[in-house]
């Protein structure tokens, strides 16, 4: 029976390979205590000094799930993307002993239909995710990029030559183009939150967000 007792801080990360091992190393410098899970003892071993615990087990396995007290941890990542049925099965098990808040690395759309399917509350497609990224970086009209699921995003991308020596509200890119300056970073300057009144010189940096289609058709007018 799951416990209704769960570790805020605590988070189970299954599965070492690079995605896995990036998240679990994040969570450590940010404060989590990780119980990490692997089947490989190599990768355990190669772990063991970094992170706050680390495990060799079956994660597919319930029981040894719960042996390990995975059930009173209020989040887990299963980062196994090579074994898609040890993937599934993983999820599976998490949903089965209760943890609230499970997040699940797909490696296409079938598999993250699977996932969501067996029980995980978010899937993510990492690979997809930074392939995207780096299609805006490379075409030079974006420095920075993030989606997010729901079709929004957030861009650090250059001031257009059409705004310089205007203030937002003067330059209208609000009403013009269906973006929202966030901020603005000149070179030798700490960055500011934008206001209307804020002026904008040719080699600004503006964070900008909004629709993914807007935020994109924003950054090709520079």
């Amino acid at each position: 029976m799951a416990s209704n007792k769960h570790n805020d801080n605590g988070v189970v990360v299954i599965g070492l390979g690079r995605f896995g091992s990036a998240v679990a190393e994040s969570l450590v410098h940010l404060g989590h205590d990780v119980l990490a899970i692997d089947e490989n003892a190599e990768l355990v071993q190669s772990w063991a000094g970094r992170l706050t615990h680390v495990v060799e087990a079956d994660s597919s396995n319930a029981e040894a799930l719960r042996r390990l007290g995975v059930q009173d941890h209020a989040r887990a990542v299963v980062a196994i993307g090579s074994d898609i049925e040890a993937s599934v099965l993983t999820v599976l098990a998490l949903s089965e002993l209760g943890v609230p808040d499970i997040w699940a690395k797909a490696v296409n759309a079938r598999h993250g239909r699977i996932l969501e399917r067996t029980g995980a509350h978010h899937v993510v497609y990492p690979e997809a995710a930074m392939g995207e990224r780096v299609a805006h970086l490379v075409t030079g009209k974006m420095i920075d990029f993030i989606e997010f699921d729901d079709g929004f995003a957030i861009a650090k991308t250059r001031a257009p030559r059409e705004a310089a020596g205007m203030t937002l509200e003067e330059s209208g890119v609000r009403s013009k183009y269906g973006v929202t300056v966030v901020g603005v970073k000149r070179p030798r300057t700490d960055f500011t939150y934008a206001t209307p009144e804020t002026r904008i010189e040719r080699g600004d940096l503006l964070i900008v967000c909004g629709s993914t289609r807007l935020v994109e058709k924003f950054a090709a007018v520079v």
